[in-house]
């Protein structure tokens, strides 16, 4: 999409994600379509009908990925955040995604569920949400008067050592392809990207109850198609130069703004977030943060504070038409405290990851990053692990935390029967 500004060109990639994300938000809420949900079925009844519709979701951000970057139609290798990049944090990757899992668990939901029950009324999720965000916000923000985040306070120092710089980005085609010798990678990804999409979608289609519930198909395909027009919209808004015979990609207006624009006004605060993107919940429940602290400032607007506001009024909107609109509190102070402490571990396990479960699960593996995968993984851990363990201390009021986590690994398959310290009433 071609535009004579820059304005012009920023405003309708806002209203449109807000557009998408309102769609989205819908959609999610009459469909219960839930990453958190989806493991708790899995661990607790062996059902794993909505995790397949999250995996759906996952094929058709990859198959649609595929056929956009062959086209040249969404570029990823320089995404926000930089899925692709060559230093691969492996370590963040895995703790993030295991301290967020553990988060989402305690707090009710992802980032995305927590924006989808605010608008069905949920005042938890309020709480919730500002927590996270605060968090997130001075994770990647410094203190006032400072330099210094929380990140770089509390964890620079001891694990972005433990990062591992590639020769090539970190996605899997061209990791291969680097391994092989070949100079492109692209023959590689549409390989490895084809092979995952039709890998996922043999295991979706083996679950009969999955097939015979036309929601699941709904929610998966339309969480996919959000987040497949995220990225497309991020990339195709061009400006057009005359003076210079060229179109400009946001991101790269902004890069020459000095040269292309007379004034500074309507200048983004940042440039990263003008790249090619799409959805993800932690990062930008900070920088919602940020824009209301601001007194909202129009030169902080962006992709992701405009979609979490599309999400909640899309989930209220059919709250409302579905008259399920709730308005629920904590039941009591032990609800309220574990609320926060999950509130605090995702904000902080959000960040680390790179994203949570749509960030990383959907968006970050339609790129095929290495780091994607580890934080999915990790993520889906974190929150089964805890779940088995709160199941054991419900059962045994008396158990120790110890005997209920080492009887939750057992459960898990990741010790010996023989380790086993609680049995199943």
């Amino acid at each position: 999409m071609l535009f004579e500004s820059f304005s012009a060109a920023q405003s309708t990639l806002l209203w449109s994600v807000f557009g998408v994300a309102f769609f989205m938000g819908a959609i999610v809420n009459k469909t219960n379509f839930c990453t958190m949900g989806a493991v708790s079925d899995m661990v607790n009844m062996g059902d794993y009908s909505r995790f397949r519709a999250w995996l759906l979701a996952i094929a058709v951000a990859v198959i649609g990925m595929l056929i956009f970057e062959s086209a040249g139609m969404v570029n990823p290798d320089g995404s926000f955040p930089p899925y692709r990049a060559t230093q691969l944090i492996w370590a963040e990757n895995l703790l993030g995604g295991f301290l967020f899992g553990i988060g989402m668990t305690l707090a009710s939901g992802c980032g995305n569920k927590t924006l989808i029950r605010i608008g069905g009324g949920n005042i938890k999720s309020i709480f919730v949400f500002l927590i996270v965000g605060v968090i997130a916000y001075f994770m990647t923000t410094p203190f006032p008067g400072s330099d210094q985040t929380l990140f770089s306070v509390l964890f620079y120092d001891w694990i972005r050592p433990l990062a591992i710089d590639l020769d090539t980005k970190q996605d899997l085609g061209a990791i291969v392809a680097g391994i092989a010798g070949s100079e492109s990678p692209m023959q590689m990804r549409m390989i490895m990207g084809g092979i995952f999409a039709v890998l996922l979608l043999i295991y979706i289609l083996k679950g009969k109850s999955f097939r015979g519930n036309s929601e699941h198909w709904v929610a998966g395909i339309a969480v996919g198609l959000a987040v497949l027009a995220g990225w497309y919209l991020s990339s195709s808004m061009l400006v057009d130069i005359p003076d210079e015979g060229e179109q400009y990609t946001l991101v790269e207006y902004y890069d020459n703004w000095d040269m292309v624009s007379e004034t500074e006004e309507g200048k983004p605060a940042q440039g990263s977030t003008l790249s090619a993107q799409s959805f993800t919940f932690v990062n930008p429940m900070g920088q919602t943060i940020g824009y209301a602290s601001s007194g909202l400032n129009s030169a902080l607007l962006t992709f992701g504070i405009v979609s979490v506001f599309g999400i909640i009024l899309g989930s209220f909107i059919w709250s409302l038409i579905s008259k399920s609109f709730r308005i629920e509190w904590f039941f009591n102070v032990k609800d309220f405290v574990t609320h926060v402490i999950g509130a605090v571990l995702m904000g902080f396990g959000g960040v680390l990851a790179l994203g949570c479960t749509i960030g990383q699960g959907i968006t970050g593996l339609s790129t095929m990053a290495a780091g994607s995968f580890i934080a999915f993984m990790a993520i889906i851990f974190g929150s089964a692990l805890t779940m088995k363990i709160q199941y054991y201390q419900m059962l045994y009021e008396d158990a120790s935390f110890f005997a209920a986590l080492i009887t939750a690994l057992v459960e898990l398959k990741l010790l010996p029967a023989s380790m086993r310290k609680l049995e199943v009433l």
